[in-house]
């Protein structure tokens, strides 16, 4: 997932290192008898003498509740990528989806957050997919889905197929890369795919195997660089843009694709904005320089007279 300082924004963030389950080896509290027992015969029990012990009740309170909380919310991310997929699956039939079947068959007992959770796959089926959730009935609260992404370049959509979603699926990837500093391994690009509910390996029917749509059309084409990490054993493999994308797709439209994930602006993300302001003026130089070139040799051209 992109990964991004202090936003709970989009793909599906989720806090690495978290386990389930209780706090194993976590030191209890001593009961009242134990604390007696340790007193010293002769002497009374000070003021605050059970100070540790609750401080450490209401630490495992704290922890407690923090737990729940991430659980709550990777089980509302899992919930809003089980969504999209059922949405994308939907919308193969060209049917209506209706309220009641997003709730009985993906949401659940989290009916009370229906608007939240259709809001975020709303977001991903858009920024994502290339499909905009639009409401087709407020009566019977029924939705469809209309394909709105827009090509970057008229070339490179001819060369994705015409494919949306295969661009959507490329921009995230590109995103994640400039993201984590231009580089990302390859088990953090197939995480983000998988807590998008893509599995790299199974086939899926927007994308075939993304895992060779990936590795033998966006890397044979270009669009992705892919090498050994230097100095790995076992050896680790890292992607970066290819010179394709360099050329083709600028840093500024990627970082403010990942903005609109995000609900950030560009600026929320300092070194990435800077660095994207100047891969900007480095294109509006060489675009001078080409234009100029190009006036150089059309006034050296000599005239064609026809008398």
């Amino acid at each position: 997932m992109l990964q991004t300082p202090e936003s709970r924004g989009l793909p599906l963030p989720q806090a690495e290192g978290e386990k389930d389950g209780g706090h194993d080896g976590e030191t209890p509290a001593p009961t009242a008898s134990q604390e007696l027992a340790t007193e010293k015969p002769g002497t009374g029990r000070e003021e605050g003498a059970t100070e540790p012990a609750l401080t450490r009740k209401g630490a495992r309170a704290l922890a407690a509740k923090a737990l729940a909380r991430r659980r709550a919310y990777r089980r509302l991310n899992r919930t809003v990528a089980e969504l999209v997929q059922f949405l994308l699956v939907k919308d193969k039939k060209k049917s209506p989806i209706t309220r009641s079947e997003m709730v009985k068959y993906v949401i659940g007992d989290l009916k009370a957050l229906f608007p939240d959770i259709v809001a975020r796959a709303a977001e991903h089926l858009r920024y994502v997919f290339g499909f905009e959730l639009k409401l087709f009935d407020r009566k019977h609260h029924t939705y469809i889905l209309i394909n709105k992404l827009k090509p970057l370049e008229e070339e490179e959509e001819e060369d994705l197929g015409g494919d949306g979603p295969r661009l959507g699926l490329l921009m995230m990837i590109l995103g994640l890369i400039y993201m984590k500093g231009n580089s990302a391994r390859e088990a953090q690009v197939w995480e983000m795919l998988r807590r998008l509910g893509v599995h790299p390996s199974k086939n899926h029917f927007l994308f075939g195997y993304p895992k060779r749509l990936i590795m033998e059309d966006f890397v044979q084409q270009r669009y992705l660089s892919y090498r050994r990490v230097p100095h790995t054993n076992p050896p680790e493999y890292e992607f970066s843009w290819g010179p394709r994308s360099n050329l083709e797709i600028s840093k500024m439209r990627v970082l403010g694709f990942v903005a609109k994930l995000h609900k950030k602006e560009p600026q929320h993300w300092p070194v990435q904005y800077r660095e994207a302001l100047a891969d900007e003026a480095d294109r509006a130089r060489a675009k001078a320089r080409a234009e100029a070139s190009m006036r150089a040799r059309a006034a050296a051209r000599p005239g064609i007279h026809f008398w």
